[in-house]
């Protein structure tokens, strides 16, 4: 029987990489962390033959599977005891829906900004870059106002949630790699040093 380690592919200072990296952790899951060392690269063998040159992809065997939701569902289909875990689809209510549609919103322009202003050397002031930075700012301004009763609305019984993962990860990384001033977002904040607190978190910090 094969033993061996799960390989996520992707980077430490990805968003995206690092939320199936502590689902991993939380579940117990073994992985091995294959890293991508070129962002620029647009050779879907750098991206373990994603074809949309996306991160992060589950490696097993000859068998790859790209995204970071179907990947954290991955890892928690193969934990040896089932974890109560709160999936988008459980959100039942349209503030918590929202909620996670805008971290979705956000993790992915930032990304964008990032790619395109510190990769790409593209200008900032571009209308592109412009408009994402606004729709940045505005999501976060929601998220934090709105915060405290989406988590509240979450089910007690949990012992993780996507929703969760993915806002932590997104507010870690809006400090790691800068793109709009978080300062202002008080509660974001007070969220993301309590998540931060998990050992899950500090075993994936971003470097």
């Amino acid at each position: 029987m094969n033993h061996k380690p799960l390989q996520i592919v992707g980077r430490t200072g990805s968003l995206f990489t690092r939320l199936p990296l502590i689902f991993a952790e939380e579940l117990g899951v073994a992985y091995d962390l294959v890293a991508i060392k070129d962002l620029a690269a647009i050779e879907p063998d750098v991206y373990a033959g994603n074809p949309a040159l996306r991160m992060p992809i589950l490696r097993e065997n000859d068998s790859v599977l790209f995204g970071a939701q179907n990947i954290c569902r991955a890892l928690a289909e193969r934990t040896a005891t089932p974890a109560r875990i709160v999936w988008p689809e459980d959100l039942s209510d349209v503030l918590s829906r929202n909620a996670q549609e805008l971290v979705w919103h956000c993790m992915a322009a930032q990304v964008q900004i990032l790619m395109g202003t510190h990769v790409g050397k593209l200008p900032v002031d571009n209308v592109f870059f412009a408009k994402a930075r606004a729709g940045l700012e505005g999501a976060l301004g929601w998220l934090d106002e709105h915060v405290a009763d989406v988590l509240t609305a979450l089910p007690q019984q949990r012992n993780l949630s996507l929703f969760e993962v993915a806002l932590y990860c997104l507010i870690d990384h809006l400090q790691f790699g800068p793109t709009v001033p978080v300062a202002n977002y008080a509660s974001l904040l007070s969220f993301a040093r309590q998540f931060g607190t998990r050992p899950s978190a500090q075993r994936t910090a971003y470097r």
